[in-house]
């Protein structure tokens, strides 16, 4: 029976491997050759010794993989891994040789099987295929992280339950709950575009696998969304000079214009508000606020409380606060829902902005001595209460706590104040007032239990004591007498 030919091996099947490898795996043409030699000269040691002589050639051009083993020819072979007898050198050699000749055995893809076994070739595309994944790892990790802080578009790949899984050019990147906008999980639909900016890159452990983290929640996103959607932005024409947000809510952004025709603020909403709508479609439906940023402080902050109509603000740099006058009805707009407008308005301005009722100006603390105290006096300046609105909007457990002011003196301080301002006091303070007491009350009664358990404990161990010592003296008299009887008894025969 005939011997079956083995197949030829087709080198433009090769080549095209190649280029279809480094391609899908975005590695480098001479990189990925590298690998390739690398892991050739890994199982020739493996195969041939640590010390075999051997040159790998390999061109992905033209489909070439030859690998030569080099030997010297020599009467008595005394290091098998780089000698060869003359014997052994003629019978596989084309042309004859001689002592001191050089053998060399030619591996090429026809025969590589036969010269390594199949089990070391398997083991050799195991080490190359881990190699590549290495060097794609590192690729993804260089990427990504020149990338931190750029907009990206991605695809919603998966959801659970703490995060949305992205995939980006292939890679899975994390967007985590606490960097999403509130209602994502809702909003945002399994394959279907989603834009975030990428927030950090880092090699988990072990594995060195890159952690992308992405972030739609944080300034950066919102900087990136007005540059690529208002040109004036990406261009640099108009400048983003601030960014005041509550994610998913509401948000009051600073822009400026480098040319003095072009307004702003007008740029950023665009024909009918086209431009801005699209951003706040992005961000769920947030508002916006934009604000024409402005070098003097006062006009600063009386643009930045907008809505409301501010009468005066009163500044004071030395302690980067301001007091924001506005008339009876202006009140509850400028404060805003729940403190909202003017927490983000002292968040874009950086300045602590309090607004007071035009008529009620403020009052030095130092006014209320004779109610306070000195000495009380002085541990609220040191907690920084320096005027009566201070102290009525102080936290009520810096009050209790840090202060060391009775639950009865707040109240009946606040009383004073309040008549001061003619505004009536607040409910919702109230309540907090008498959490934060209740609080205390509590952690000082675990206190002195435990403090009364450490006593009864004490007690008993010192009783134990005293205890064991009276016996101890008891039993030394007992013996003292028995000592006596003995002598008296002794002194009597004796007689």
């Amino acid at each position: 029976m005939a011997k079956k030919s083995k197949p030829k091996i087709d080198k433009k099947m090769i080549i095209d491997a190649f280029a279809e490898m480094a391609r899908e795996k975005n590695i480098d043409k001479d990189l990925l050759q590298g690998i390739v030699e690398e892991t050739l000269s890994m199982i020739v040691k493996k195969k041939y010794g640590n010390n075999s002589d051997f040159e790998i050639v390999v061109n992905m051009q033209k489909g070439d993989l030859e690998i030569y083993l080099i030997k010297q020819v020599v009467e008595e072979v005394e290091d098998p891994e780089v000698e060869i007898t003359l014997e052994e050198a003629n019978l596989y050699s084309v042309e004859p040789l001689q002592l001191g000749d050089e053998f060399i055995e030619e591996i090429t893809l026809d025969n590589i099987a036969d010269s390594f076994g199949r089990r070391l070739v398997s083991f050799a595309s195991q080490i190359m295929s881990q190699k590549i994944h290495e060097v794609e790892r590192d690729n993804v990790f260089h990427d990504y992280s020149s990338k931190v802080g750029e907009l990206i578009v991605g695809e919603v790949f998966s959801k659970r339950s703490y995060m949305i899984s992205v995939m980006h050019n292939g890679v899975e990147m994390k967007l985590l709950r606490e960097d999403q906008i509130p209602n994502d999980m809702i909003f945002q639909k399994k394959n279907k575009p989603i834009k975030a900016v990428v927030k950090s890159v880092d090699r988990t452990q072990g594995s060195g696998v890159p952690e992308i983290l992405l972030s739609r929640k944080s300034d950066q996103f919102v900087m990136r969304l007005f540059e690529s959607e208002i040109p004036e932005v990406g261009d640099g024409i108009v400048q983003i000079k601030a960014i005041a947000r509550e994610a998913g809510e509401r948000m009051k952004v600073a822009v400026f214009s480098v040319v003095d025709k072009i307004d702003p603020v007008g740029a950023c909403v665009g024909l009918k508000g086209i431009r801005i709508n699209s951003i706040i479609r992005e961000l769920g439906n947030e508002n916006i606020d934009l604000i024409p940023w402005m070098e003097d402080t006062s006009r600063m902050i009386e643009k930045a409380i907008l809505p409301a109509k501010v009468k005066e603000v009163i500044v004071s740099p030395e302690t980067k606060s301001a007091t924001v006058i506005v008339s009876e009805e202006q009140v509850a707009i400028a404060v805003g829902r729940n403190g909202q407008n003017v927490r983000l308005a002292s968040m874009l301005t950086g300045y602590d902005l309090k607004v007071l009722k035009e008529g009620s100006e403020d009052i030095e603390i130092d006014e209320f001595e004779s109610e306070l105290g000195n000495d009380m006096l002085i541990r609220l300046k040191e907690a920084k209460i320096f005027t009566a609105r201070d102290f009525l909007e102080a936290e009520p457990l810096l009050l209790l706590k840090r202060v060391g002011i009775t639950y009865n003196l707040i109240l009946e301080n606040r009383r004073i104040m309040l008549l001061e301002f003619d505004e009536n006091e607040n409910e919702e303070y109230i309540n907090s007032l008498v959490a934060a007491s209740n609080t205390i009350d509590a952690i000082n009664e675990s206190i002195a239990r435990e403090d009364a358990v450490e006593s009864n404990d004490s007690e008993r161990t010192t009783s134990a004591e005293i205890n064991n010592n009276n016996i101890v003296v008891e039993n030394n008299e007992d013996t003292d007498a028995s000592v006596l009887d003995d002598e008296v008894s002794s002194e009597n025969e004796n007689a």
